[in-house]
């Protein structure tokens, strides 16, 4: 018997059987406290440094990214959303929503360098290589402020015409980013600074989260109806679309895999596997944590990076869940 079934593992590799189908699917690895009360927003990875940053309440905590031992904080960050870090200029961007600006720290020490004024409900943050300019996209205010990171100086507020989410650039001079209000994708000329493709994302709507493949040209959309929205990053096709969790917030593309990773608010994981540019199905829906709904990928260790808090106000407790497989 014991023989049979040592045969029958690879096989099953063989025959291309997903991980989930094998029983070693996306569980739980680890839960780290982080200290202090409040909630949290986005997460940020430094593969090369090993640093994770995750925004918590008003500021950023920084964390090994392998011990996940806390090495320091960004303070004075007035509800948290983003951060950005390049290494290349020593310094790293958290968006602060209220009142509206970047504050801007160098890596080494995590102190406060200068802050940047915004728009109100400064959130995601990007930058586009192609440009070498950093991007903000400002959720109520309906718009993006584009910095010079060189020095730190507002170029230009973009009208957006609707409420952004999350936003992505290709490398080659195009930034794709989510309108939550009108279920829209657009796409932006880093370099001319305007709007020229908005691109329905029906049967999607309220698109939040959003990842690219790059090399396939093709755009994940996560939205609040519960649905993956699969578009053709060149003309705006809607190739397929798929159910995931309730209250998607991030969407992470694993091209190593071939899979799209979906953190829910609702406690759940969905993972979506890519067979061809044009067919996806999904591969299984994990089980995370109530509020766990924005996430970071280790391209080192593959493992996953979400934050949340239970309870409310003085009593929450802010904790960082980890997942592997």
């Amino acid at each position: 018997m014991a023989m049979k079934m040592g045969r029958a593992l690879p096989m099953a590799l063989l025959l291309g059987l997903s991980s989930a189908a094998l029983g070693q699917g996306y569980h739980r690895v680890r839960s780290v406290a982080l200290p202090g009360p409040g909630k949290g927003d986005y997460l940020c990875l430094d593969p090369a440094a090993r640093r994770l940053y995750v925004t918590h309440a008003d500021g950023v905590q920084v964390l090994d990214a392998d011990s996940l031992k806390l090495v320091g904080a960004v303070e004075g960050v007035p509800h948290a959303h983003g951060v950005l870090v390049l290494p290349a200029l020593g310094k790293g961007y958290a968006t602060s929503g209220e009142p509206g600006s970047v504050v801007v720290f160098d890596l080494k020490s995590l102190k406060r360098l200068g802050e940047i004024p915004s728009q109100p409900d400064t959130d995601v943050i990007v930058y586009d290589p192609a440009s070498r300019r950093v991007f903000t996209f400002n959720g109520a205010s309906h718009n993006a402020t584009v910095i010079d990171p060189a020095t730190d100086k507002v170029l230009k507020t973009l009208e957006l015409g609707g409420e952004p989410e999350m936003a992505v650039a290709d490398g080659q001079g195009a930034l794709y980013g989510n309108l939550k209000s009108s279920a829209q994708v657009i796409r932006i000329n880093s370099r001319t600074l305007k709007v020229e493709l908005r691109w329905p994302v029906a049967p999607g709507d309220a698109p939040t989260g959003l990842a690219l493949d790059a090399a396939g040209h093709r755009l994940f959309i996560g939205c609040r109806n519960k649905l993956l929205v699969v578009m053709d990053a060149a003309d705006g096709r809607v190739v397929q679309s798929l159910p995931i969790g309730d209250h998607i917030d991030t969407t992470v593309f694993d091209p190593s895999t071939r899979t799209v990773l979906e953190s829910c608010g609702d406690g759940s994981l969905s993972v979506v596997r890519q067979d061809a540019p044009d067919a996806y199905h999904v591969v299984e829906n994990a089980a995370t944590e109530a509020g766990a709904k924005t996430m970071a990928r280790d391209p080192v260790s593959g493992r996953l990076f979400l934050s949340t808090a239970h309870g409310a106000g003085a009593e929450s407790a802010f904790h960082l869940l980890v997942l592997g497989q």
